[in-house]
């Protein structure tokens, strides 16, 4: 036993390190007997033990996250997507995204599972969607935006924003108040957390998925979000953060420009300018309050 699975770690090391090399890996990986089940899942399935209590080392999320480099190379292959979707094997990512401790190897793996789906969600394919919306990928991603890191929120949130691309995905965050109250208030959440901790390419994402929501037709949605977008978005408070940032900053001006009164009226510009200080605390101050206005807009919109 020790033999052969020191003969799967040779070969599979090898394989990852040369994976940009072969175009055919991913059917040679799928249709190759017993690759999939006996070896590169299970790769994946003996870190579980390690995840609870969190006792995972760095090795060993090492070799789960390039079991999951040559799973993506299978998911995002035109001739072995489908049938990898149709196997679920993403749902055995599901164990690393539930997990919350900050070890580096946890969230190592964290990253990786997140990169695997925003691969998935980069492939611009209906059907790729509709999986991803049947698993729950976006309560999930929800969440992370909440609790991550930088790095695994804005990898989240770019897959929101990819499902959120596709039509399919838009519509069934738009299908009833409480889906479209939950991805509002996540973004607003963000936003709030950013006047902290900006990050540019974070907050593109969020206007990005901003955008987005404005496309829906229901002018009760974008009154909604015109009532209650974050102060921080329309009062200057991004400025420094998306000053080296053209493209970021045009998302940020056709956001605003989307939530133009019907009469061609600006967005409410708040206040006026204030120090950063002033901002945040307001802004966390009035997040609770905020998320039940919205919610409630949002339930009248949808009658």
């Amino acid at each position: 036993m020790k033999a052969t699975n020191l003969v799967y770690n040779v070969l599979f090391a090898s394989i990852f390190q040369k994976r940009e090399i072969f175009n055919d890996l991913a059917p040679l990986l799928w249709y190759s007997f017993g690759t999939i089940a006996a070896a590169l899942l299970q790769e994946i399935v003996s870190v579980y033990p390690a995840l609870s209590p969190p006792t995972l080392s760095a090795r060993a999320a090492a070799r789960a996250c390039n079991a999951l480099a040559l799973l993506q190379t299978v998911a995002t292959h035109t001739g072995t997507r489908t049938l990898f979707l149709e196997a679920a094997i993403p749902l055995y990512l599901f164990p690393f995204l539930n997990t919350t401790s900050q070890a580096k190897s946890f969230e190592h793996l964290r990253v990786t599972s997140l990169g695997f789906l925003g691969a998935l969600a980069k492939v611009d394919d209906t059907e790729v969607v509709k999986f991803l919306l049947k698993i729950e990928v976006i309560p999930l991603c929800l969440r992370i935006m909440g609790t991550g890191s930088e790095l695994s929120k804005t990898v989240a949130t770019f897959i929101v924003q990819k499902i959120m691309r596709d039509e399919v995905g838009l519509q069934h965050i738009c299908a009833t108040p409480e889906c479209f109250f939950q991805a509002a208030s996540a973004l607003a959440n963000m936003v709030i957390a950013l006047t902290e901790q900006p990050s540019t390419r974070l907050l593109k994402h969020v206007i990005c998925c901003y955008i987005r929501l404005t496309d829906d037709p229901r002018y009760g949605l974008c009154t909604a979000l015109r009532t209650h977008l974050p102060e921080a978005l329309r009062n200057g408070t991004f400025d420094n953060c998306l000053r080296d940032d053209p493209a970021a900053r045009n998302f940020l001006t056709q956001l605003l420009d989307n939530l133009a009164g019907p009469a061609g009226r600006a967005p409410h510009p708040g206040p006026g300018p204030r120090n950063q200080a002033q901002v945040e605390h307001h802004d966390v101050n009035r997040s609770g309050r905020c998320n039940s206005e919205l919610a409630t807009s949002l339930r009248l919109s949808f009658r």
